[in-house]
């Protein structure tokens, strides 16, 4: 009973990461790769976020790679925007994170917005448009990450505050995941990340981060 209760819960909560009608992508669909949008950060004692360039340019490096390897593993035709594509359509594709927040507060998180319906109703209208336009797909994936590392100082001050009964926390892994329909601007599947641990700077650890981030990834269609 237990097992069955897990599987009908994870059915729910996959049927909830899916637009509505939407089941999955045709067998031919090109779908573009956006690039990453990933950032790393050190939590100092006072709990300041300090981006980190190093710790950055790691994490794009290995989620790049397991981002590719797991589309090839989804039998996907994966298309990557060139390097001028990336910089002229740059303001276009920084709408992905609002939306992608919209959605995991009002969708995902507790302040659910009545007139959804707890349906994955969401759409970008027409301004993704010139994506498809310059690409010629269709539909495309877009992904954001944050990630944060308690310092060696804050690690010190979480055990002295711990053994005086105060907790604190250290670094979060927040990540957004969408798959949207270009021509439509509809939002077909999405899904969220927020968890206390992992470690985007490993390559093995980047790996089950792209792959937790993709679980649930819409099937592909005969």
């Amino acid at each position: 009973m237990v097992v069955l209760a897990a599987a009908l819960a994870a059915q729910a909560q996959d049927k909830r990461n899916l637009a509505p009608g939407f089941t999955g992508l045709p067998a031919d669909a090109q779908v573009v790769i956006t690039p990453l949008d990933v950032e790393l950060f050190s939590i100092s004692a006072g709990g300041v976020m300090e981006p980190k360039a190093d710790w950055t340019a790691s994490a794009q490096r290995h989620m790049k790679e397991a981002l590719h390897q797991r589309t090839l593993s989804l039998g996907r035709r994966g298309l990557e925007l060139s390097t001028d594509q990336a910089d002229s359509l740059a303001e276009l594709l920084s709408l992905h994170a609002a939306v992608a927040r919209s959605i995991a507060i009002h969708h995902a998180g507790f302040l659910k917005l009545p007139t959804k319906e707890d349906r994955l109703d969401w759409s970008f209208g027409d301004a993704l448009q010139p994506l498809q336009q310059a690409t010629a797909a269709r539909y495309a994936l877009f992904t954001w990450v944050r990630d944060s590392y308690a310092s060696p100082e804050r690690v010190a001050m979480m055990i002295g505050l711990a053994m005086l009964g105060v907790g604190v926390s250290g670094g979060f892994q927040v990540g957004y995941a969408s798959l949207v329909d270009l021509q439509t601007g509809q939002v077909l599947w999405f899904n969220q990340l927020q968890r206390g641990f992992g470690d985007l700077r490993d390559a093995a650890k980047a790996t089950e981060s792209v792959g937790a981030l993709l679980a649930g990834f819409p099937a592909r269609q005969p």
